[in-house]
């Protein structure tokens, strides 16, 4: 059996580090740094375990891994008498130890090219996993960093039953794991891991590995496929089928069944031999590589074994001295014991150990366990006096022993509860056997605990940062939110640094893939957290674990890290909320490829813009918002506006910067764009600065009132009227709200009557922001306007629904008296001014469509409507009898006509213009009508429209009624009403079999046109007993034309409407009819003028005789699609050369592939 230390105490790794203070000049365990693990271990690297530092100082260190005493050192080494001989072994492993790797290795070499390898450096460097880069993390400040970055440390002395599997939760491997040094753990816990398995170190990574091949292996073998598919895909960094994937350079080990067999008694015989022989572990010596490996090493000199038996001698006279020194303290402790007994008035009967007996009920208090420490004596331990006494046992110095002793008085003064003693002689050693035998045990990590009770705020502290780790994995993860708030309290306060960083770092790993609700609430203890710590354990504690988990792979975890931080910032000191913070953020919007984390990391910024007061972050924040503002996805730009803007306007706001550095820089940039963009303006990129400066309208009328003459003023009282719902257009979000930007709605409330006041009746003279806004703002964007494409529907509407939101957020009075007087100077209506070529040039461009649209449409009065009738009829009266271009006007019946509630006023229009003594006007008033039969229901359509398309279509002026031809056309497309579709058809009948009209070269090609434009949308009938047959006249017709180039004009636009029309379903009776010999007949026009479109006209004939005259045979359902029939490869491939040689424009052939809609 091997031997048990009964002093080293101390019974993990946090109670090792709970008492710094016991040992006196100590140095490390010899074992701590080993460079890998030992050769025990099936599932690490094969290398030897590190032999004992020997310094050149007297003060040399412990085997057993505690400290030793001054004067225990110095008796040491009186009594070894030996000459010290630091041998090639014990410079190699101090070098491991102390990490001077490249020196190791250029030692390692020089050895090499004398001929003598050493073990130990091949081992170190032929392993892998010395080298394995940690990830994901920054570097700790303790952290080793080797040649190629920082150094993973090899897996420690374990086995299978030694692994505990339930450290930390199912979310992964804690990636800190591996920086946790080995000095945490005695050498003397090392070896008692194996009989103790609650006892245990954290997994390694490739210890991890080489567990997770082995159960994906019995899982296959034992024919749980779906469980091994389940497991393989939550460990997706790892190839099953390959063994040397895990990443170490040993054979595969046996299989799970065989290693459970076996229950790793070979693997750890060999250290159980030894810790007998000498009483620490052997792989903790400088010979150990002579032991454990002779077949390896035959070729040792006689100077190197000579040193190795030196050594050991050194080893064992350190031993017995440490020994005798023990024993004295021993004498001395139980001494103390005594007194301490004595003291005592009246002693509890519980003064033995009570602990579950074997098999063979042997007492438990033969071999004293290593327990727990009395946590500064704060536990009452239901263990007894006499075992607190027991347990100040150490291996420290008198001063260490007497601060033990009075921990031990604090315990027992505490214990007041009072127990009946029994008028009984037993003797105590009778007492003691007899409590044995109760089932009761403390040996097991669970067990201590439970042994001792917790009797202040600390040492519940204490108990709580040692049980929750081992908690939290047995908790089912759709309750781990439960664990929260216990997990925060005993993080704020416990004691130990690490033990808040090993409990902030479960909060984080708590749940893999965190829904909302868990997020929220983790996000909320959080803020607790930083409430109750302060700011600078914040910084401490709280942002490493979030910069930990910056590249999770989980969206879940970087998004609780991206709104971390905005819930985080008012906490935080200032200098890291505008530096590190920032910094972190920045980095995850540009890199993060979720959408869901960089509209939180959007949102989070906001929150940082509403708590920076560092200036020269300006900058920096303006680029972040064009940064988010060219997000390609939409939820990240409704953030930007709804959040980080406002927000970075209102730091704006206080640094005097809104109307003189921000605004005026998207201005500038729009302008550049304008410029670039002659040949093709970049419209995304002129909606992205539009849309900003329309989300910055509100904070620069806040800006208006805050400094108008009257601010001081304004004072809210009941009085005030309130404002009216639809004073302000609906806010983004709050943070656009003007209530809330001022400050609160009577505040405003006051501000706006004075507000209004002021501009009516006292002008605008010192008021310096709404001059600004008066002078310099309005004209640089009434210039802009003037220069955007009138064509680009996107372009007006966006100008348009910011001067809407502009005129509506600064009121009827200022948009009256400020905005409305610069437009109409600029674009000067007057019937003088008609044939000047000055004067209309600007009513060809989008000014006209946003004035109208954007300005005149604000308010909704009658004087309004009116003003607005009054503009566009004065605007469709001067293009038309100037021969100006149409497309100013008709973007307003396009941007207004969205709207149902501006159609009646528009028909109103048009009317106006349907009477116009000028038939130029009504002409133009003929083409307006079918931009807005699209829009306007049949009703309207009915009652208004066609009533007013007749009467065009009976104008004496020839101009005006091929004018309503379109928009006959389009009612055709649109309307259902049959008698509504019927008079229609017999207007359009009379066009083209009116004799008056056969001559109308001009006349027949707007219907042809219009024919290949609506003929595919059009109700079937309509096409095959309209459309399709009047096509055939006016082809067969055109044969006979003599004028050459009238004839080549109707064949192209023939040719454009019979492609259109061919994508169509038509009936069989029809194209033999009517489509093939209209075909024909262009084919024949098609020979002698434009050969290329003989070609493809061929193609098209035969496919449709091929088609007909399948017909009969294949028992056809009625209708055929000539487009479909274009499917055999051969004939598509021809088909598709042929379209290939056509030399005319593209937009002839732009509806060949149109369908049906």
């Amino acid at each position: 059996m091997a031997s048990v230390n009964p002093f080293d105490v101390s019974d993990s790794e946090e109670e090792a580090e709970r008492r710094p203070n016991e040992t006196v000049d100590t140095e490390r365990s010899p074992s701590e740094g080993a460079p890998g693990p030992p050769q025990g271990n099936p599932f690490s690297p094969p290398a030897d375990a590190e032999p004992p530092t020997l310094l050149l100082s007297s003060n040399r260190t412990s085997p057993s891994g505690e400290g030793m005493s001054v004067s225990a050192a110095a008796t040491s080494t009186m009594a070894g008498g030996v000459e010290t001989r630091v041998s090639v072994d014990v410079i190699a492993a101090q070098l491991l130890r102390d990490q001077y790797i490249l020196t190791a290795l250029e030692f390692h070499t020089e050895l090499l090219e004398a001929g003598r390898e050493l073990p130990r450096l091949r081992d170190y460097f032929s392993n892998p996993g010395n080298f394995e880069r940690q990830s994901g993390t920054p570097p700790a400040k303790d952290q080793v960093l080797g040649p190629g970055g920082p150094l993973n440390r090899a897996g420690s002395i374990s086995t299978l039953d030694s692994l505990d599997f339930a450290r930390y939760s199912d979310d992964g491997n804690r990636e800190s794991d591996e920086r946790v040094a080995e000095s945490e753990v005695a050498s003397q816990e090392r070896k008692n891991f194996k009989s103790s398995p609650e006892i245990q170190e954290p997994i390694r990574q490739l210890e991890k590995r080489a567990l997770n091949f082995l159960v994906n292996e019995y899982l296959l073998k034992n024919e749980y496929k779906l469980s091994s598919i389940t497991f393989s895909d939550e460990n997706d960094d790892q190839d099953f089928e390959l063994w040397d994937d895990v990443g170490l350079n040993i054979p595969k080990p046996p299989d799970l069944l065989q290693l459970y067999r076996n229950g790793g008694s070979t693997l750890s015989s060999p250290r159980d031999k030894v810790d007998v022989s000498v009483g620490v572990a052997f792989g903790d010596l400088p010979g150990n590589c002579v032991v454990r490996e002779p077949q390896k090493k035959p070729d040792l000199s006689q100077q190197q074994q000579s040193e190795v038996v030196q050594e050991l001698e050194y080893q064992l006279n350190l031993l017995n001295s440490e020994k005798q020194s023990l024993a004295e303290q021993i004498k001395k402790l139980q001494s103390e014991i005594q007194i301490l007994k004595k003291s005592v008035s009246s002693p509890p009967p519980a003064t033995v150990e009570l602990c579950s007996s074997s098999s063979s009920s042997k007492p438990c208090s033969t071999n004293p366990p290593s327990v727990p420490s009395l946590d500064n004596g704060q536990y009452l331990d239901i263990r007894g006096v006499s075992e607190a006494g027991n347990d100040l046992v150490s291996t420290s110095t008198q001063n260490t022993s007497q601060s033990q002793q009075q921990t031990c008085n604090r315990a027992t003064s505490q214990q007041r509860v009072q127990f009946d003693q029994p008028n009984r002689k037993l003797s105590p050693a009778f007492q003691q056997a007899l409590l044995s035998f109760c089932r009761m045990c403390s040996e097991s990590r669970l067990g201590a605990e439970v042994s001792r009770i917790a009797d202040s705020e600390e040492s519940v502290m204490l108990m709580l940062g040692r049980c929750l780790p081992h908690i939290v994995p047995n908790v089912l993860l759709a309750k781990r939110e439960e664990l929260i708030p216990l997990i925060l309290c005993t993080a704020c306060l416990h004691p130990e640094p690490k033990e808040r960083d090993q409990l902030l770092h479960i909060l984080f790993n708590l749940i893999k893939r965190p829904d909302d609700e868990q997020r929220q609430m983790i996000l909320t203890g959080c803020v607790a957290f930083a409430r109750h710590v302060g700011p600078t354990r914040v910084e401490a504690e709280l942002l490493p674990q979030c910069w930990e988990q910056i590249n999770h792979k989980y969206p879940e975890r970087r998004l609780l890290v991206a709104e971390a931080c905005g819930a985080l910032a008012p906490y935080l000191p200032k200098e890291i909320r505008s530096s590190l913070v920032l910094s972190m953020l920045q980095q995850m919007l540009a890199e993060d490829k979720a959408d869901m984390v960089r509209e939180a990391v959007v949102k989070s910024l906001g929150i940082i813009m509403g708590y920076i007061d560092d200036s020269d972050k300006y900058a920096q924040g303006f680029e972040l918002m064009l940064l988010s503002l060219g997000d390609p996805s939409e939820r990240v730009v409704n953030a930007v506006h709804q959040v980080f803007i406002p927000a970075f306007a209102a730091w704006t706001t206080e640094l005097g910067t809104l109307h003189t550095a921000l605004i005026p820089s998207l201005l500038a940039r729009i302008e550049k764009l304008l410029t670039q963009g002659e040949h093709g303006l970049d419209e995304h990129k002129l909606h992205v600065f539009l849309s900003a400066l329309q989300s910055l309208i509100p904070p620069l009328f806040a800006v208006v009132l805050q400094n108008a003459p009257f601010t001081s003023r304004a004072k809210p009282h009941e009085d005030i009227p309130a404002i009216e719902v639809t004073r302000f257009p609906r806010p983004a979000s709050p943070l656009q709200d003007m209530a809330i930007i001022i400050g609160n709605r009577e505040l405003l409330s006051s501000l706006l009557l004075l507000y209004d006041h002021q501009l009516e009746h006292e002008g605008t003279t010192g008021w310096e922001s709404l001059l600004w806004v008066v002078n310099q703002l309005l004209p640089q964007l009434i210039d802009i306007v003037g220069r955007i494409n009138v064509t680009s529907s996107t372009c007006v509407h966006e100008f348009s629904r910011f001067f809407w939101r502009f005129c509506r957020t600064f009121g009827k009075i200022f948009t009256n008296t400020k905005v409305k007087p610069q437009f109409q100077e600029i674009l000067r209506l007057s019937e003088e001014n008609v044939d000047a070529s000055a004067g209309n040039g600007i009513l060809t461009k989008a000014t006209v469509p946003i004035y109208a649209t954007g300005v005149l449409t604000c308010y909704n009065q009658e004087e309004d409507r009116k003003l607005l009738v009054g503009f566009l009829e004065d605007v469709m009266t001067t293009l038309s009898l100037s021969h100006a271009p149409l497309d100013s006007l008709k973007a307003s019946f396009v941007e207004l006509g969205a709207n149902p509630v501006y159609h009646e006023l528009l028909l109103t229009v048009l009317w106006y213009g349907v009477v116009h003594t000028s038939a130029l006007v009504r002409c133009t008033a003929a083409r307006m009508f079918e931009l807005l039969v699209k829009g306007v229901n049949e009703t309207l359509v009915a009652q208004r429209v066609v009533p007013a398309l007749i009467t065009l279509s009976s104008d004496p002026e020839i101009s005006v009624r091929i004018a309503t031809i379109p928009a006959f056309g389009t009612i055709m497309e649109t309307v259902t009403q049959k008698e509504l579709l019927e008079r229609v058809k017999m207007q359009l009948a009379s066009f083209l079999e009116d004799p008056q009209y056969q001559d109308q070269h001009s006349l027949h090609m707007e219907i042809i046109r219009t024919f290949g434009r609506v003929g595919p949308n059009a109700e079937p009938r309509f096409r095959d007993d309209f459309v399709l047959p009047h096509l055939h006249k006016l082809a067969l017709a055109n044969n006979s034309q003599s004028v050459e180039s009238k004839r080549i004009d109707i064949a192209i636009h023939l040719f454009e409407a019979y492609s259109a029309l061919s994508c169509c379903f038509i009936s069989e009776e029809v194209i033999v009819n009517h489509f093939l010999p209209g075909l024909r007949c262009l084919h024949a026009d098609m020979e002698q003028l434009s050969p290329e479109h003989e070609v493809i006209l061929g193609s098209m004939i035969k496919e449709c005789e091929i088609k007909v005259e399948n017909r009969g045979i294949s028992d056809a359902q009625g209708s055929i699609s000539i487009a479909s029939s274009l499917v055999g490869e051969d004939a598509k491939t021809k088909f598709l050369s042929k379209m290939g040689q056509l030399t005319t424009s593209g937009a002839m052939l732009a509806n060949v592939f149109q369908r049906k809609k």
